[in-house]
């Protein structure tokens, strides 16, 4: 958690939302952890990293990775329209054939506002991109053949210091993009298979 001076006092509003992040309940599949947060985005921040099921601890794990970052400015800059600003990543590998879906892009941007309305966070101003990525080795990295992931970033700014039902929605799409099974009613994933490369 980044704060401007040791000595001033965190904003009673900040310490509620840190609390909040705290307390979010995410799905078993995930290992979140706090992570230090950037300094230079805001007077004052909070940062989670999470990963489906790691092998290893402080490893980012191939089935999927995501970093969740809540901002907060008492001066509550124009562009967010108040004090509070959620920011946050998500990426998981495909199956190449998956990747080169032209909905894929709306299918993973879909499930993030679906988890955001299923947990009732309550937001406004949100915005953001997904991005399919296909790649293939070649020379020394020809062994690693073809392979394809899904990379989603998104902001919003959430209207209150509830906070847990923000990073739970970023917990789900993260697991979602993994392909694993939904919690969310009426929510299906693409494939139930997924790999990372060789």
């Amino acid at each position: 958690m980044s704060e401007p001076s040791a000595r001033a006092p965190i904003p009673l509003a900040f310490a509620a939302a840190v609390e909040s992040v705290r307390r979010a309940a995410t799905r078993a599949e995930l290992v979140v952890t706090e992570i230090p947060s950037p300094g230079s985005l805001a007077p004052y921040s909070i940062a989670l990293g999470a990963d489906i099921t790691p092998a290893r601890h402080e490893v980012d794990s191939d089935q999927g990775t995501g970093r969740f970052i809540l901002l907060f400015d008492p001066a509550a800059p124009e562009a967010w329209g108040g004090q509070f600003r959620v920011v946050c990543f998500a990426q998981a590998p495909l199956e190449t054939d998956i990747g080169v879906d032209p909905f894929l892009a709306d299918v993973a941007w879909s499930w993030l506002v679906d988890a955001l309305a299923t947990k009732r966070a309550n937001y406004h101003s949100i915005s953001g991109t997904a991005t399919k990525i296909l790649s293939t080795g070649f020379g020394e990295l020809a062994d690693q053949g073809d392979g394809a992931q899904i990379e989603l970033r998104a902001s919003w700014s959430p209207r209150d210091t509830d906070i847990a039902s923000h990073v739970e929605s970023w917990g789900e799409l993260l697991c979602m993009l993994a392909g694993l099974p939904p919690s969310i009613e009426g929510v299906t994933v693409l494939s139930a298979r997924r790999v990372g490369r060789e």
